[in-house]
């Protein structure tokens, strides 16, 4: 992520981003004891949605094929630190 002096994102890349939560997600889900697949709510947060989502949907269906989660995608004006896409994900145990 690039940020101008005000602190404001100036260029970033959706790609590794998008992936960096997905690592941090399967991290997460694993740790509690659950897996992947049990995924079962996904709430996506993206700061660009005409620039950005065609590729966060790209990797969305490459790593959540086999998923049967519901998912929501909304474009918001900014998210509380410099980043581009966050999600917030609920998971059977």
């Amino acid at each position: 992520v690039t940020l101008d002096a005000d602190g404001n994102i100036t260029d970033y890349d959706i790609t590794e981003q998008t992936l960096s939560v997905f690592r941090n997600i399967r991290y997460i889900i694993e740790d509690a004891g659950s897996k992947w697949e049990n995924i079962i709510d996904v709430q996506v947060y993206l700061t660009n949605m005409k620039k950005d989502f065609p590729v966060f949907n790209r990797l969305y269906a490459e790593h959540f094929a086999g998923v049967h989660a519901c998912r929501t995608t909304v474009e918001i004006g900014a998210l509380p630190t410099p980043i581009a896409v966050e999600l917030k994900v609920i998971a059977t145990i």
